[in-house]
């Protein structure tokens, strides 16, 4: 292999590592995340010109970081407002020496890395639609280009990319400030944060639509965005629940569907296929939250929950009333008819299918979960277990009519062929 490419490779790998950051400590000096993109490509480009003869540097952050800062410089004279923006980003940059490995690294490294948190929570603004905060979200932190994104939500190339550029000019017309919120706001704020994460996980877990039952790329990314905000937030219980959470389902993967990429349902996993290295890691998680005093945050009971089931070598080994008691908690903490339907079906398998049919059939009086594909594949599958193979069917096709994705279809297709064919 050539020193070129090898060079190239190591480009890349720094690129993957320090793009965030960078877009991050450039925002905060030019006030403008588009500008911001671009000196960080400006950056990159220098580097694609400079590394491959001279060697790539001692600390490849800071040289990024410093190039973009005289791109900056550069790009404000050259439009004839130096005056101002000059001051902001500080008159010393012009004398500063080339070598930047120097004592400002030490320093450059704590910035940017308040930086990247106020760059996180800037993308996940309430003032933005979810949709956006989730493109926005992988597009600045987590590095992925327009057609990634596309390809993972199914969407094309033009609409991830109008939401983008909207949500960002949404940030510079509202003139949102480029900082981490405090007080009661920080609270809010932060549940705004984690719900972008977890949203991204759940569509690469069980993937809404399209022919894959589960986008592992996504989760991938997902858990990797927890971990950096574990890191810049180390006292907040619920980051490290989230990351527990998704990291004890995540263990999961291998199991999730068969060799012909169908779904196999929790109950019937083959167990020696989960990852426990990454189940300890959860677990390990869940303990940080919990000493942090973090036991009745919602994602940390939703991690009590995942864990459950992770302790459990066999499926009839499950604890099942332990799962519904804290599914009761996370219904008070968080109410919805979701986590309702989810307590349904842990109190069927910890008193019965005639206990949860009951509750499930209160849900579906009350109407919320209509258009819910997973209601009806609960109530089927408890119909079924009760001999009530008829109506279980209709269920089943009900299901499969709402659901979008092509292997939850036939999955549910096979479900309804089954009840039909049997005898009330």
């Amino acid at each position: 292999m050539s020193t070129r490419s090898e060079t190239d490779r190591a480009i890349t790998t720094v690129w993957r590592a320090e793009q965030a950051r960078l877009i991050a400590g450039l925002t905060r000096l030019v006030r403008d995340i588009s500008l911001a993109e671009e000196l960080a490509q400006e950056a990159l480009m220098a580097a694609l010109r400079t590394w491959p003869d001279n060697g790539v540097p001692r600390n490849p952050g800071a040289w990024l970081m410093q190039a973009g800062k005289r791109k900056a410089i550069d790009y404000f004279r050259h439009r004839k407002m130096a005056a101002g923006k000059l001051e902001d980003i500080g008159r010393s940059l012009e004398e500063a020496a080339p070598d930047v490995e120097a004592a400002i690294i030490d320093q450059l490294d704590d910035e940017m890395g308040d930086d990247l948190l106020r760059l996180i929570f800037t993308s996940c603004h309430p003032v933005l639609p979810a949709e956006s905060r989730v493109a926005l979200t992988l597009r600045l932190i987590g590095g992925l280009t327009t057609e990634e994104i596309a390809r993972a939500f199914l969407a094309n190339d033009a609409t991830i990319g109008q939401r983008i550029v909207r949500a960002k000019r949404t940030i510079a017309d509202a003139g949102l400030p480029f900082e981490v919120p405090r007080g009661a706001e920080r609270a809010e704020r932060l549940s705004a944060v984690l719900g972008v994460l977890y949203l991204i996980f759940n569509e690469g877990y069980s993937a809404t639509a399209g022919a894959d039952w589960m986008r592992p790329q996504l989760c991938e990314e997902a858990m990797r965005l927890g971990r950096i905000l574990v890191r810049l937030m180390p006292e907040e219980p619920e980051a490290h629940a989230l990351l527990a959470l998704m990291e004890i389902q995540h263990s999961r993967a291998g199991a999730r569907t068969n060799a012909r990429g169908e779904p196999v349902l929790l109950l019937e996993q083959n167990r020696a296929l989960w990852d426990q290295l990454m189940i300890r890691r959860g677990l390990a998680g869940l303990d940080r939250a919990t000493a942090l005093g973090g036991v009745a945050g919602p994602y940390a009971l939703q991690a009590a929950i995942a864990a459950c089931h992770a302790r459990a070598r066999r499926a009839e080994d499950t604890d099942w009333r332990r799962i519904a008691a804290l599914y009761s908690v996370l219904a008070e903490v968080l109410p919805s008819p979701v986590v309702d339907l989810n307590r349904a079906v842990a109190v069927s398998m910890a008193e019965g299918p005639n206990a949860g049919l009951a509750l499930v059939d209160a849900i579906r009086a009350g109407g919320a979960l209509d258009t819910y594909h997973l209601l009806y594949g609960v109530r089927g599958d408890l119909l079924r277990k009760l001999g009530r193979h008829t109506e279980a069917n209709l269920d089943f096709l009900r299901a499969a009519e709402l659901t979008r994705n092509a292997r939850e279809k036939t999955y549910l297709m096979a479900r309804a062929a089954e009840a039909g064919s049997a005898e009330d």
